[in-house]
């Protein structure tokens, strides 16, 4: 009997805008295809950050760019304003949720759920990431088995 998963709000809102962008495979995830459908204006330069609906993407390597792009997408779904005002707490608040959003939105859960025996190697080479982001992306997923795993156990 297989452990029935149950997806955080994160989780959840992920799958969900995947949903409505018609994405459901990992060979899908294209930063321009997605902008497009997010109506998203994007810019590469020398540093990423997001105005309004336009997003700067550092130039880097495809698997950089795509993970920076998720961050940026983070702020832009989930955050307003200019947060260079803000008080440097909430500031790193903001960077702390997206980078978390990156993680679930380059390397969506409800994709992962559908693999078996996965590796970091594959995560980096499926999802177009770099090998650490894959790695600790692999640890969040496992844990979050893990515990679903010891709570299905303690009932």
């Amino acid at each position: 009997m297989g452990v029935f998963i149950i997806y955080t709000h994160l989780e959840d809102y992920v799958r969900n805008l995947y949903r409505y962008l018609n994405i459901s495979h990992p060979n899908q995830l294209d930063i321009n295809k997605i902008a497009n459908k997010l109506n998203l204006t994007i810019h590469y330069g020398s540093t990423s950050f997001r105005i309004d609906n336009e997003l700067v993407i550092k130039r880097s390597t495809k698997q950089k760019e795509w993970q920076l792009f998720g961050h940026e997408v983070g702020h832009y779904l989930i955050h307003v304003g200019n947060h260079y005002f803000m008080h440097y707490l909430f500031r790193d608040l903001q960077e702390w949720q997206a980078n978390l959003f990156a993680y679930h939105f380059c390397v969506p859960t409800f994709m992962l759920d559908n693999l078996y025996k996965i590796i970091a190697s594959d995560i980096m080479n499926l999802f177009n990431v770099e090998f650490e982001f894959a790695r600790k992306r692999l640890e969040m997923y496992e844990r979050k088995v893990i515990d679903e795993r010891l709570y299905h156990q303690a009932w």
